[in-house]
């Protein structure tokens, strides 16, 4: 049984029509000749294309539940697949390997232990295999090899019998974890308030949400939900579009945020909508507050960037010089940026210049993440590539290149710097996420990776440096949280959420870890002792 090509543009154009999507199945079933295929619509049932994906992930679940001799495991070998998971034949490879282990574990348990029984697998565990920190992993961690995974970056489990449970000591427990439900589809992103504990979190239901953790909000946490609409036939109508991204203004009055909808909006912290910045002509992916909190920056899939006053809402400059869509951009002070693209080039660029001032060529694939270090001095940059890039205004070719992950590089973040954190010197890490499962510590000045952390199962999406920078948190699509202590590598907090985890951030005060996960919920961890 097969199909063709016609018949998924069939379904596409219904799936299309069905959620109202009128203009884009209208122009989809222009390009793509429906008119002219001999599909009798009348016979397709509504929502086939959902059902039709819905029995293909069953049956990708089903095929990773048949042992090798052809019977089906009893009972069902992990939580359900995600439509991600399915497609990515490094994850089903490694569950499909785990469960094996898992199965051989069980056989050997029962037939060591025929009066008891076998223990293994409780609800906090994820898929099998974790990483044990025996003083071995530990020793080549801090050499900065590749721990529990082979050079494909898949993990390799055959040391590992035991399932991954959460170890009781360093598992938070319920009681200190907050789940905020509201969201009707995935949390992207998530955002502390610089001066209070108000967390910003942003959707793909179009809407971006504030929740009050305020102590002094009666210990239940109010949510303002702000709608993102746009106007049509003189009215407002949601836009039907992912929040990408969010940010607060240094004084916590104010949160920008961009979206699919191809607009930047500014909110005050009541909820109420204080201005709506179009210019870009398609989707919004990154947007930063400048310090003094006077410009607002965003980069688009147009393959531009723009800095906006944000007092009046206008576009102060469209910066052209991406030859494709801008993924992330990064003040270095109040008029001079970076941006990156997929262009595979990195531009710094300023307010009221008509050229780049520099431009950092060297990656080899998309340029996913930039982040100015905290003197301004460095820029790091990552990348589909599997490297991570240090550059400095002062030379063409960048100062470090730094190569141990296998998979792509996600997103990189600098510890905190100045009195109180853990470098009042100049002695800063930079932290990197990576879809090879782990997250590295690398220290920069010597260009070397300090801490390899391999506790997580699949794609890391998130790291953040707590504001003394002793502990880095970092989120991945296994639905953990783990907190890790940046000098010595030890795991010292673990939480398992009910999504895949896209962002992990810091409170100001350093107790609180708020996580946005795919499920649509967020949670809060009070770190408290």
């Amino acid at each position: 049984m097969s199909i063709t090509s016609d018949e998924v543009n069939f379904l596409v154009y219904r799936y299309l029509q069905e959620s109202g999507f009128s203009h884009s199945a209208y122009t989809f079933g222009i390009e793509s000749h429906i008119s002219q295929s001999n599909i009798n619509g009348t016979l397709v049932p509504p929502a086939a294309l959902i059902s039709i994906l819905q029995k293909g992930l069953q049956y990708v679940e089903a095929e990773i539940s048949i042992n090798e001799d052809g019977t089906v495991f009893d009972g069902r070998p992990i939580e359900s697949l995600s439509l991600i998971d399915a497609v990515m034949p490094d994850v089903v490879q490694t569950r499909q390997q785990a469960f094996r282990e898992k199965l051989a574990a069980q056989q050997q348990a029962n037939a060591a232990m025929p009066a008891t029984s076998s223990s293994g697998g409780g609800s906090s565990g994820g898929p099998v295999g974790g990483s044990s920190s025996s003083s071995n992993q530990q020793k080549s961690a801090e050499n900065g090899d590749v721990v529990n995974g082979d050079e494909n970056g898949t993990h390799n489990l055959n040391n590992h019998s035991e399932a991954m449970e959460i170890d009781g000591e360093v598992e938070i427990p319920a009681s200190k974890a907050t789940v905020l439900r509201g969201h009707e589809s995935e949390v992207f992103i998530c955002a502390w308030n610089p001066v209070s504990d108000l967390l910003a979190s942003g959707s793909g239901d179009s809407t971006a949400r504030i929740w009050n953790l305020n102590e002094n909000s009666n210990g239940s946490s109010t949510q303002l939900v702000l709608r993102h609409c746009i106007r049509e036939g003189g009215q407002d109508v949601p836009s039907n579009k992912d929040v990408t991204s969010l940010d607060w203004n240094s004084d916590g009055t104010l949160l920008a945020t961009g979206s699919y909808d191809g607009f930047a909006r500014i909110w005050r912290k009541d909820g109420n909508l204080a201005s709506t910045l179009g210019q870009h002509k398609g989707p919004i992916f990154a947007l930063k507050w400048n310090k003094k909190g006077n410009c607002i920056l965003s980069a688009g899939v147009d393959k531009t960037t723009i800095i906006w006053d944000a007092h009046t809402g206008e576009a102060k400059q469209q910066f052209p010089f991406h030859s494709a869509p801008a993924l992330d951009v990064d003040w270095q002070n109040n008029t001079t940026f970076a941006s990156c693209s997929t262009d595979m080039c990195i531009h710094v660029c300023r307010l009221g210049s008509d050229r780049p001032l520099k431009t950092f060529q060297g990656h080899t694939n998309e340029v996913n993440a930039i982040k100015w270090d905290p003197s301004g001095m460095l820029l790091a940059s990552c990348s589909d590539d599997m490297t991570l890039k240090i550059w400095s205004m002062k030379q063409d070719s960048c100062v470090h290149d730094l190569q141990a992950h296998s998979k792509e590089i996600y997103t990189i973040k600098w510890s905190p710097t100045g009195p109180g954190t853990n470098n009042p010197n100049s002695n800063i890490m930079l932290a990197s996420a990576s879809f090879d499962s782990t997250v590295r510590l690398w220290d920069v000045e010597r260009g070397v990776c300090i801490h390899t952390l391999t506790r997580h199962q699949e794609p890391v999406y998130s790291v953040a440096f707590s504001p003394d920078g002793k502990f880095l948190a970092s989120g991945s699509f296994d639905k953990c949280v783990h907190i890790w202590n940046t000098t010595s590598g030890a795991l010292v907090n673990s939480y398992r959420g009910t999504g895949g985890i896209f962002e992990v951030c810091w409170n100001s005060t350093g107790d609180k870890v708020g996580a946005s996960a795919s499920d649509g919920s967020v949670c809060v961890l009070d770190l408290r002792k």
